[in-house]
């Protein structure tokens, strides 16, 4: 019997290996298939009776990867040959310079890569490890090959976790909703990336999946005959303009119907376009924006279009290298329906992504596997060029892969491509990380905007820049790019340091003055004193005016009184060491504030992720316990968001003594010339407080207006609206 069952398994096996050489998408010499036999033979003997959770040889999975590189990302014999290697110098007794001996020093730099990867993810006690993805995504500097065959590797592990249990589903498929999905869909694996999002949501949400997965199936006849009949109506117009095509119908993902209901906030039955036809026509690359538009042209003759679903990516292609025209018409029976119009050389790079860009670019069957482009140099740069702590790395580097483009242009014509929500300081700091840092004010289409403004496609910008001007920590709160988001916090760092020194000096002053030596004792008195968790932050505190003199008088006066008692004590009482300086010191994020005016309110961490003070956060408003606060990695996040979307509050760690919160003050009284001239003064003159909006309605010789200011602490709203209540002509001044 348990023979019976090998010779299946190697009959089985020498099928896959027979259609990895005969479908692989590049074409492949005499000499590559003798190397990609020799790996599989290599790869085979070392896994030796290792078995999957499935049961099924170990062997099946680095050979079902090697599938995925050759024919649905389209790589040749090198990643073919690393694909059915990467685990062997993880998992069995061959090392690296094995692999190097037997297939040389470019399959040895890829496999070892890979291995690196697999060290860095056996910590599973979160999501995603901030640190271990960050060291990933650097590899991408080494060969971007690595980060494709660990994206198929990714992909065949969520094809087989139904064998593990229910914890580990929800976590791997989590990941791979958090980072591998969004990094698949930047580097343009389109349909890769789809598989990704589906067999995800089936672990995280089986029952929204299973439920959508059945209406799909029980409409699937009457669906496909609608798209039969509509297709051959859209064929017959077509083939009157001699137009060489071919059509494709297929069905929106399950994932994206899931999106779009919750976003939507609609039922099944209700989502926009779930049909889709694709359109991929034949030309050479000079006629083919010609023919995408005539054919957009023909389609809008015979069916109404929604004028406000065109989305041209053949004039401004998406920065993965995608081109297509999609629009949305009204089929027969009144359904929605996407029509895609791709020539077969955007089709082809739309299915593979890397490879094909490059075989058209090089215009040659054999595509080399040595070339890198503007989209992979772009990848290449978010990673580079950050220099935030893995933390933040993860979350801007999320925070771009999720972003959809808009298109923008300098005041000189030219073309800038940046995420949706994009501002005017993300505009400047991806023309030059100087202009950035020497933003004052800008123009959007020759009008004067704040600095927070979105930009919209189309819009030209232009940034007023000055020798004086310097980042701020407000803009964090706006940017989306993560070049922006890294250059702005070294800017604050720097500047941080700057307070830090002199603030450093001043407390050597003052505590000569209170008769204490500047010790490292005393500094850590000091430190637990004011709840702080460095002497850096104690010096920034000491620079800034934060902590005066009235805060470390009192210090002083404690600590002599301490120091008093403790000198009446008989000598068997003698302290312990470090006895006065014991005290926990807790983290200087000692705050959690909600939504974008930090609000404060009574909440509950939640036990699922156990945040701590520092962690990324959101909150969650619970039927019977509040608010509840989860880690943005919880394993429960990607659940919470997609279900219920509209009870998730953002929220934020913050200093309370070192942050800006956003203060609302509401005034009324009697009009009068010069009144808001008198409030502005004495708020940002007088005060040195900085106004983020202001609104004055006036209406018979009286007025209301409401103030949105950035202040360091709530107190100096209470000084503040004391100083404008004396304003001749004001009434009432309350804060909101």
């Amino acid at each position: 019997m348990q023979k019976e069952v090998i010779v299946d398994y190697n009959t089985e096996l020498n099928k896959e290996l027979k259609l990895l050489l005969k479908k692989s998408y590049q074409e492949l010499s005499k000499i590559e298939k003798k190397s990609i036999k020799l790996a599989f033979e290599t790869a085979r003997n070392a896994h030796g009776n290792q078995v999957r959770k499935s049961g099924e040889p170990y062997i099946f999975h680095p050979l079902k990867v090697a599938r995925i590189v050759s024919e649905e990302i389209g790589l040749g014999a090198t990643s073919i040959i690393a694909a059915l290697l990467h685990d062997v110098v993880e998992d069995t007794n061959i090392t690296i310079d094995d692999v190097e001996i037997l297939f040389g020093k470019e399959v040895s730099k890829i496999v070892d890569g890979l291995t690196k990867i697999s060290k860095l993810s056996k910590d599973k006690r979160v999501s995603i490890q901030a640190e271990n993805f960050k060291k990933m995504l650097l590899s991408i500097n080494d060969d971007v090959r690595v980060i494709l065959i660990k994206i198929a590797d990714r992909l065949h592990n969520m094809m087989t976790l139904d064998f593990l249990s229910v914890e580990k589903q929800v976590r791997i498929s989590s990941e791979t909703l958090f980072i591998y999905a969004p990094l698949a869909h930047r580097i343009g694996m389109y349909n890769i990336k789809t598989k990704l999002e589906d067999l995800s949501l089936k672990f995280t949400e089986p029952d929204v999946y299973h439920g959508i997965e059945k209406k799909i199936k029980e409409s699937e006849k009457e669906r496909l005959k609608y798209i039969k009949n509509f297709s051959k109506k859209l064929e017959g117009h077509l083939k009157t303009q001699k137009i060489l095509f071919r059509t494709e119908g297929r069905f929106k993902s399950i994932f994206s119907i899931r999106k779009k209901m919750q976003l939507k906030n609609k039922r099944y039955d209700e989502v926009f376009d779930q049909f889709a036809v694709r359109i991929i026509y034949k030309s050479n690359q000079k006629n083919e924006k010609f023919l995408a538009w005539k054919i957009y042209s023909i389609v809008t003759d015979h069916f109404q279009p929604n004028p406000t679903r065109l989305r041209d990516w053949i004039s401004s292609p998406k920065s993965t290298g995608y081109e297509a025209l999609h629009i949305t018409i009204v089929g027969p029976g009144g359904k929605w329906i996407e029509v895609q119009i791709r020539s077969e050389r955007m089709h082809e790079i739309a299915e593979k992504g890397y490879a094909a860009h490059f075989k058209y670019k090089s215009n040659s069957k054999n595509i080399t596997e040595d070339g890198m482009d503007k989209w992979l140099d772009k990848l290449r740069n978010i990673v580079k060029a950050n220099e935030s702590d893995a933390i933040d790395f993860v979350n801007d580097f999320k925070l771009n892969l999720y972003s959809s483009e808009i298109f923008v242009f300098t005041p000189m014509g030219d073309l800038k491509s940046l995420p949706t929500n994009a501002t005017p300081v993300d505009f400047a700091f991806s023309i030059h990380s100087e202009i950035g840092e020497k933003t004052r004010g800008s123009r959007v289409n020759g009008k004067i905007v704040p600095l927070n403004f979105k930009l919209n496609s189309g819009d030209q910008v232009e940034i007023i820049t000055s020798e004086t001007a310097k980042p701020n920590a407000s803009w964090l709160d706006f940017v989306v790019t993560s070049k922006a988001r890294s250059e702005i916090r070294t800017s604050l760092r720097v500047e941080e340091r700057k307070i830090a020194e002199e603030g450093k000096e001043l407390l050597r002053r003052k505590l000569k003055q209170m008769k204490f030596n500047f010790s490292e004792k005393i500094i850590n008195a000091l430190v637990s004193y004011f709840n702080l968790k460095t002497s850096l932050d104690l010096f920034y505190r000491v620079g800034f005016g934060t902590i005066d003199n009235k805060m470390l008088k009192s210090f002083a006066a404690e600590e002599k009184n301490r120091f008093f008692q403790l000198f009446k004590r008989r000598p068997s009482d003698k302290p312990k060491k470090n006895e006065l300086h014991d005290e926990n010191i807790s983290s200087f994020y000692d705050l959690l504030v909600f939504g974008k005016n930090y609000e404060k309110f009574e909440y509950k961490l939640s036990p699922c992720c156990k945040p701590i003070p520092g962690d990324g956060v959101f909150g969650f408003v619970s039927i019977n316990d509040g608010i509840k606060v989860h880690k943005n990695d919880c394993p429960n996040a990607i659940s919470l968001h997609s279900n219920y979307g509209y009870r998730i509050i953002n929220a934020k760690w913050i200093d309370s003594s070192k942050g800006f919160f956003t203060g609302i003050l509401k005034l009324s009284g009697i009009d009068r010339i010069g009144l808001i001239s008198e409030v502005t003064n004495i708020i940002s003159k007088s005060h040195n407080v900085d106004i983020s909006q202001l609104n004055f309605d006036t209406e018979n010789g009286t007025f209301s207006g409401e103030i949105k200011l950035n202040v360091k602490k709530a107190s100096k709203l209470v000084t503040l609206i004391k100083k404008l209540e004396k304003i001749n002509g004001i009434d009432k001044v309350v804060r909101d």
